[in-house]
């Protein structure tokens, strides 16, 4: 259409003041939408972030009877799988999960990620490296059959067994059919990271069982992909339907059992005395009460019992089941009252986790549902469950493994420190994703990052003694080698194992906590937080989903944070280049209001060059009177000599930071004022939007500034502060700081 003269005229302007700030390097669209980069919406998964009216997800119900043999280390299961097809396609085939065929010599272990021969090493890194021990792993399966007893065709591809069926099973029916199978229970000490298994203790000759990864499991289909029937290589963890489990486990008479769900016969497994200790464990809320005693333990230790007996457990909508077993355990309880129900907190360790384990366990667990249930939602089980275990940590439904024992009896805090944050993690993730349940075989960092950021909140409130995960902790890493860092949007077996834990874990942590408390704010972002958690409990969820709920929820741009914290291996580095220090050259002019003519005094003037700090003082400015044409068709003036008295002896300050490190986010900054005095102001990330390189942004001030500082608090995980202040700080040479340390030796 045709423009107007004013148009043209405010074109030019905008043109002419512009030229100063104009992108001289390729323009990046930081701030574009990541609509391209993530799944489209649809039907099934809404543009909110919500599940759409047509979603739907299968399910799988199990019902298990195994038997553990401790002669041989063996676990032997049937089981009957009901599994229903609520998707809209019609399936020719199942695909089920044996992860137990991941320990089979040949696959890919933790410890060949380190297969470099040195002059000297050490025979356990010879057994990770080579398996020249080789022991028996992985299932053998019996049979397959059909509701009618017939059986059923399968084809086995290492973790993965696909199952044909005579007929298609179609949308909307279920299917039942049963498995038996059975495995050896491996060594975890032969294994690096070892997540199950059974650990010997040689010095009373019993051992723990660690049962995980146990039983032939139903892989997803979904909307989204399918069949999830990627392999398991280990890094990548589950993927897994939610279903009812009835699940009864024959192990030696003098064993205790700690497992998800609820224990149906404790009057078949339990002696009087136990009940009646796991009756008044229901009813305190103050300390743990034992179940089974130190004494007690000890003594089911020295014998073993040729006698075996069945313990039967129930588990409602649950993704997983998993169990400990050993005669060694002692048995703490606690109940823990939540706003909308009650948990049983339990503890189960041998002996050799004493005193740390009864005096912290189970405080940790019911800090851990405290804290993640009030930011999320209400834990929906009936127990929680810390079974103590070597070197790791380890999450299912209700139960988890986690390390940390002290030796002879003492611990060191920093190892406790790490017990406890051991746990707090590994309960945490009865959330994220044991309930919230995402993909972990695909996106690690959506269930140990988002659970890292609860569980690091819990370790700071609950603990504040303990060292927990800020911005600053993730700057090593991300001022490291751009060859190799790689996106937190890359695939869990995808990465290096020397940094999945940063990012995996702490760089979407701390991403989180600046949208909490720099970016969204608390109140805002934690209410979205829980949307997210609440819209998808008892679902999957996939990245875009939690970050279209997150703007959604908040009424917040955040596609700029998504683009660069999650897709790119940019970091932060805000470089303070200059402020420019000014005030305006007043001309005598009537001030109206106190009907007198002042005259205004010039502080100072720079020399042209650019200043280094303040000491040369102000620059000036001339401020001329508007002209009309630069009012277009406006008739209305501004009132100039009000703009003079307002202005009048103030200090102008023009601030011009580079972004050098890539990464774009608000801006924090701290004005130090010559009478020791302080300020800060915020600038949003959208400033940026501009120019993405290079900002420039003018302030008034009433007092004279001697220092400025860029993000003084450290919000932002900027990788260099040495370039954050202005005037610059002097950096002593290698000399100097040699010939300090000279002298002070």
């Amino acid at each position: 259409m045709a423009m107007t003269k004013n148009i043209v005229l405010l074109f030019s302007l905008l043109l002419f003041h512009n030229l100063s700030y104009t992108q001289t390097q390729p323009w990046q669209g930081k701030f574009e939408p990541i609509d391209n980069m993530i799944s489209p919406p649809n039907t099934y998964r809404t543009a909110s972030g919500a599940p759409g009216k047509a979603y739907w997800q299968q399910r799988a119900d199990y019902k298990i009877k195994a038997a553990l043999d401790e002669s041989n280390n063996t676990i032997t299961g049937e089981e009957t799988i009901t599994y229903y097809n609520n998707s809209p396609d019609d399936l020719r085939y199942l695909w089920i999960q044996l992860e137990q065929n991941v320990n089979r010599k040949g696959n890919e272990d933790f410890g060949s990620f380190f297969n470099n021969i040195k002059d000297s090493i050490t025979a356990r890194q010879m057994q990770f490296l080579t398996r020249a021990i080789d022991f028996p792993a992985g299932y053998t399966i019996k049979y397959i059959k059909d509701i009618n007893g017939n059986s059923m065709k399968s084809m086995v591809n290492n973790t993965m067994m696909k199952v044909l069926l005579k007929e298609p099973l179609k949308s909307g029916s279920s299917l039942s059919f049963s498995i038996a199978w059975s495995y050896p229970i491996t060594d975890r000490s032969m294994f690096f990271l070892s997540r199950e298994g059974y650990e010997y203790f040689p010095e009373d000759d019993n051992t723990v069982y660690l049962i995980a990864h146990w039983f032939p499991r139903m892989a997803v289909y979904n909307d989204t992909e399918g069949w999830q029937n990627q392999q398991f290589q280990r890094l990548g963890e589950f993927a897994l339907e939610f279903g009812d489990y009835s699940v009864e486990i024959t192990v030696p008479e003098d064993h205790i059992i700690a497992s998800t769900g609820s224990l149906l016969n404790s009057d078949d497994v339990l002696t009087r005395t136990q009940q009646n200790r796991l009756k008044e464990a229901g009813r305190s809320f103050d300390k743990p009460v034992m179940i089974v005693t130190k004494d007690e333990a000890e003594n089911n230790e020295k014998t073993k019992s040729a006698k075996q007996k069945t313990w039967k457990f129930n588990a409602t909508n649950v993704r997983d089941f998993a169990f400990a077993s050993s005669r060694k355990f002692l048995w703490d309880a606690q109940a823990v009252k939540l706003p909308s129900n009650t948990v049983m907190a339990m503890s189960f360790y041998p002996k050799e986790g004493l005193p740390v384990w009864q005096e912290e366990s189970t405080k940790a667990i019911k800090n851990a549902l405290e804290v993640y249930s009030d930011a999320t939602f209400d834990y929906p089980y009936p127990v929680a469950i810390s079974v103590n275990t070597s070197n790791i940590g380890m999450e299912f439904p209700m139960i988890s493994f986690n390390g940390g024992r002290p030796k002879n009896g003492r611990i060191s805090d920093a190892a406790k420190q790490g017990m406890i944050g051991t746990i707090v993690h590994e309960v945490g993730h009865n959330w994220f994703p044991m309930i919230v349940s995402s993909d972990e075989r695909k996106w690690m960092w959506m269930d140990e990052g988002l659970n890292t950021f609860l569980h690091q909140r819990t370790i700071a409130e609950r603990y504040p003694g303990f060292s927990s995960t800020t911005p600053q902790t993730i700057v090593p890493f991300m001022s490291g080698d751009k060859n190799i860092l790689r996106p937190i949007m890359t695939t869990s077996d995808n990465e290096l194992l020397t940094q999945f834990g940063n990012n995996f874990y702490m760089k979407p942590t701390v991403g989180l906590q600046m949208l909490r408390n720099s970016i969204v704010g608390r109140e805002l972002f934690d209410q979205a937080f829980k949307e997210y958690a609440n819209r998808w409990k008892f679902k999957h969820p996939n990245p875009a989903d939690l970050f279209r709920t997150l703007e959604d929820a908040s009424a917040v741009d955040l596609d700029w944070f998504y683009r660069g914290w999650f897709f790119t291996t940019d970091n932060v580095d805000m470089e303070l280049t200059d402020v420019k220090w000014y005030k305006v050259n007043e001309e005598e002019f009537n001030n109206k209001d106190q009907k007198k003519t002042i005259k205004l005094k010039i502080e100072g003037e720079n020399s042209g060059e650019k200043a280094k700090d303040f000491s040369s003082g102000p620059e000036a400015i001339t401020m001329t009177s508007t002209p009309d044409a630069s009012y277009g068709g406006y008739l209305s003036r501004m009132d100039e000599p009000e703009l003079r008295k307002q202005i009048s002896g103030k200090n102008i300050y023009e601030v011009s930071i580079k972004n050098v490190g890539g990464l774009v986010m608000p801006v924090t900054i701290e004005w130090i004022y010559t009478d020791g005095s302080n300020e800060i102001d915020t600038l949003p990330a959208e400033i940026w939007r501009r120019n993405e390189y290079e900002i420039k942004k003018t302030f008034v001030k009433e007092k004279e500034v001697s220092k400025v500082n860029l993000d003084p608090n450290f919000e932002f995980a900027d990788t260099d502060m040495k370039n954050n202040t202005f005037p610059k700080a002097e950096t002593p040479s290698e000399f100097d700081e040699f010939k300090a340390k000279k002298t002070t030796n």
